[in-house]
């Protein structure tokens, strides 16, 4: 285990003992990444800030409940992104809000312009919930495979199917006229090839 994973679960625990401090830190150390996973799961900033904050509401109250048997980064990944899958089920049923001009970060690269991350935000929004929290997860938050599924809580062949099957519905929608620019910024970085779709396990 990590210092960063040991001091994470004295954090934790201390939080559940009564330390007033102790789950402010944990957020300080873990909150870009969770906005970064809630932001392009979503790719609408107002949904992220509530999914996360609903995220970590949820994990702030049942902080008893971890058991230890995944890094507390991972238990805190796997809460938002349940949060940003229920909210993205509830979007489901209202009309969808242009992106038009909406401050969304660029790539964790750096190397693709805003125009070209905005391309890519709404076509994820375009994307199954589900597969487009692999994807971002897998190919633009870098994590393993296996993180992937812990956070997911599925078997690593789902992430490895729903991965490559939104790379491939990706592909489409960023060669579509007008949306070219955005299209290396996921191909870059496809951690898992399409020839590995795997039958996903539901």
């Amino acid at each position: 285990m990590s210092a960063e994973q040991r001091e994470d679960r004295e954090l934790l625990a201390a939080h559940v003992a009564g330390d007033p401090k102790a789950f402010s830190e944990l957020v300080r150390r873990h909150r870009d990444r969770l906005w970064g996973v809630a932001l392009r799961t979503l790719g609408d900033p107002e949904d992220a800030a509530d999914a996360v904050q609903d995220g970590l509401l949820s994990a702030y109250r049942r902080a008893e409940t971890f058991r230890g048997d995944a890094a507390v980064s991972t238990w805190l990944h796997r809460i938002v992104v349940n949060a940003c899958l229920d909210l993205a089920r509830r979007r489901a049923s209202r009309p969808t809000v242009a992106l038009g001009d909406r401050d969304v970060p660029a790539p964790r690269n750096g190397t693709e312009s805003s125009d070209a991350a905005l391309v890519v935000t709404a076509a994820l929004r375009r994307l199954r919930p589900d597969q487009a929290a692999a994807l971002v997860l897998v190919d633009l938050e870098e994590f393993s495979v296996a993180d992937a599924a812990a956070i997911l809580e599925v078997p690593e062949g789902t992430v490895k199917s729903r991965c490559a099957r939104a790379r491939a519905r990706l592909a489409e929608i960023l060669t579509e006229p007008g949306n070219a620019p955005g299209t290396a910024a996921v191909q870059s970085s496809g951690t898992v090839g399409r020839d590995e779709q795997e039958g996903e396990q539901r």
